[in-house]
């Protein structure tokens, strides 16, 4: 499709949600990489997710979720989470709380996540977009992982522009 492959010429950072089940508690995750920030005041971000997703009628019903941004040695997580049952994803992997109790990845070589409140979902299209306030985060220097033009890129390793 030519808009799908228009779009692939601009690059995205890849994230995977995570996040337990509403009804059974059990962990689950996918990777995305149609995340962005919303506002500073409040914290505020968006990612979105197709309807045809599985999963969609659990993150709509969602209190919290852990967005967590993917560095360029996750390359592996990335393809792990983008697609097999939701056991199969959480499978060895090891998991922590977030400090609200959001179920996230325990893997320090995530660039950054942002644990989030979902205050709002909207219908676009085929997806939902869903709003979340960010309640806590956390960041390192690390190089992100490029989605773009259908595939996975390594960022090249640089110092930051900035500290903050």
């Amino acid at each position: 499709m030519y808009f799908r492959s228009a779009l692939g010429r601009f690059p995205t950072g890849v994230t995977i949600v995570t996040a337990e089940h509403p009804d059974s508690g059990a962990p689950i995750g996918l990777t995305i990489s149609s995340f962005s920030s919303v506002s500073l005041e409040p914290p505020m971000v968006l990612w979105s997710l197709t309807q045809a997703a599985a999963s969609l009628d659990a993150f709509l019903r969602l209190e919290r979720y852990v967005i967590h941004v993917l560095s360029a040695s996750q390359i592996d997580l990335a393809r792990h989470f983008a697609k097999g049952p939701q056991a199969q994803r959480f499978a060895g992997q090891a998991l922590e709380r977030a400090p609200n109790g959001t179920l996230m990845l325990a893997d320090s070589r995530c660039a950054a996540w942002f644990e989030c409140h979902n205050t709002q979902q909207h219908r676009a299209g085929d997806h939902f977009i869903f709003v979340g306030q960010v309640e806590h985060c956390s960041r390192q220097l690390l190089s992100p992982l490029i989605y773009h033009a259908g595939d996975f890129e390594l960022t090249q390793a640089s110092e930051p522009l900035s500290r903050n």
